[in-house]
């Protein structure tokens, strides 16, 4: 039966190479994060571009009178429908955003873990460390000046305005600008709820058995 080697036994370009898939691993969550919030992003200004089609289509086969798309009250209620419906649908590539931000955050946590079985020995046996970090809460996942907060935020604004002004039309009423800003922002408060609630879950979880008693550090 082939001996196991033992820790102590492992020759120091064993780690560099655990260094090499590290460094190809993060590589790939950042580039499969990326693609994933490009994805959405296009499906949701698809999906916010359709009432702007629809309305056009209308004006074109003259169903709809175009100077009436000039005036909130002679606006028909089905355009207000759509622009409620796209609303609505937008919320899930929202939902989506905010999944694929928890999920580049979990696996890059996964990796930060996997770099504390080589960082101490590379420091011991090369006198150099990875300039990575090796902590395991590591990066947060509620970081809203980061492109992908920014990108979930505004998506949330945008969102909030389709719903609000769909929904209002739809009730026949005429607001004014302070009244129509106030229902948008209480909109954007209910997405920007979920994104907080939904990145910070994470936080609240138990820090990974570190059965090495390697400290944690973010260097």
């Amino acid at each position: 039966m082939r001996k196991t080697p033992q820790r102590d036994d492992w020759a120091p370009g064993q780690f560099l190479q655990l260094a090499a898939v590290d460094f190809t691993g993060i590589y790939a969550v950042h580039l499969a994060a990326k693609e994933e919030r490009l994805k959405m992003t296009r499906l949701a200004l698809s999906l916010l571009s359709a009432p702007f089609l629809a309305a056009v289509a209308l004006a074109g086969a003259k169903v709809v009178d175009p100077q009436s798309l000039t005036r909130w009250e002679q606006v028909p209620w089905y355009l207000f429908a759509l622009v409620t419906a796209f609303g609505l649908l937008s919320v899930l590539p929202f939902l989506r955003l905010i999944e694929a931000v928890n999920a580049h955050a979990r696996t890059a946590r996964a990796i930060n873990n996997f770099r504390l079985l080589y960082a101490t020995r590379l420091l011991k046996d090369l006198d150099w460390s990875p300039n990575l970090p090796i902590d395991p809460r590591f990066p947060e996942t509620y970081a809203p000046l980061a492109w992908p907060g920014i990108n979930v935020m505004v998506l949330a604004i945008v969102n909030s305005t389709y719903l609000t002004v769909g929904m209002t039309g739809l009730t026949g009423q005429r607001p004014g600008l302070p009244s129509l800003m106030t229902g948008i922002l209480l909109v954007a408060l209910v997405h920007y709820a979920v994104y907080y609630v939904r990145c910070n879950v994470s936080r609240r979880r138990r820090l990974p058995r570190n059965p090495y008693e390697f400290p944690n550090l973010e260097t």
